[in-house]
């Protein structure tokens, strides 16, 4: 794909003055990055893998760095799920709130990596903890965007007996983004789990519809059907492939597209 390009200028952490090649010509300008909490563990069996969250940063700024306006939602399996606590016998409203202060350290974490890279952030969060993050604000996380920064989105929507899936729907749709890219270890949506069934078909395209009709879950109920209601694509794609984040961003093929 060729590419237009023009020098953007931008602060760093540090308040520095960065100049930027900023491409243009991208098939996304604003979007809405889905990571998994599970991701961060690389080959680790809980916790958070250093290596595994170092590339994550540099592919997310290779995209910011080609003028791309990002925004994340995170998730928190790799520390603590609320539906996990719940069948062990905690109250679900209790668990779901202890599931999205693990989201706010996986946020934490992410932004100490990014700004490793030398990507300027804000970490928002739907609970207020003033001290550590900005309570979400839908105007100022758009001006972020605008600016140039990472937008970051923890603790889920604020509230019990929602996924972080559906909160990265909602916050996309609030943010503006015009697709959600859900970055998982698998490369796409296939007709069984591939990790079990070596014969499953994997799809290119697929239709919200046809996903629930198949029952592939892929996403919880209400995040497919916000998606669906707003025209929302989301595209699954292998994150933990080395470049392919920014081969997504620029319109390659790659992974499964569910669109209406």
């Amino acid at each position: 794909m060729a590419l237009g390009y023009r020098w953007c200028h931008r602060l760093n952490p540090r308040r520095k003055p960065l100049y930027l090649l900023c491409f243009s010509g991208m098939a996304y300008k604003r979007i809405l990055l889905k990571l998994s909490g599970e991701a961060l563990m690389g080959k680790r069996d809980h916790g958070i893998d250093p290596e595994r969250l170092s590339d994550y940063a540099k592919d997310i700024k290779a995209v910011v760095d080609t003028g791309v306006a990002v925004a994340i939602t995170i998730g928190g399996g790799n520390i603590f799920r609320g539906l996990a606590g719940a069948a062990d016998g905690m109250d679900r409203v209790q668990a779901d709130y202890m599931g999205m202060l693990a989201t706010v350290l996986n946020g934490l974490a992410l932004q100490a990596a990014l700004e490793n890279e030398g990507v300027y952030t804000r970490l928002l969060t739907a609970i207020k903890m003033d001290q550590i993050a900005e309570p979400f604000i839908r105007r100022r996380a758009i001006r972020h965007m605008e600016k140039g920064r990472v937008v970051i989105f923890g603790a889920g929507t604020g509230n019990p007996y929602f996924t972080t899936d559906t909160a990265a729907v909602l916050r996309a749709i609030e943010v503006g983004a015009t697709v959600i890219l859900k970055g998982t270890r698998v490369d796409g949506i296939y007709s069984a789990d591939p990790e079990k069934a070596p014969d499953a078909t994997k799809f290119h395209s697929i239709s919200f519809d046809e996903l629930y009709q198949r029952g592939l879950k892929v996403m919880d109920m209400t995040a497919i059907t916000l998606s669906e209601e707003n025209r929302l694509p989301v595209i699954i794609f292998d994150m933990n492939k080395r470049g392919n984040l920014q081969r997504v961003v620029q319109g390659e093929k790659l992974g499964t597209i569910v669109t209406v």
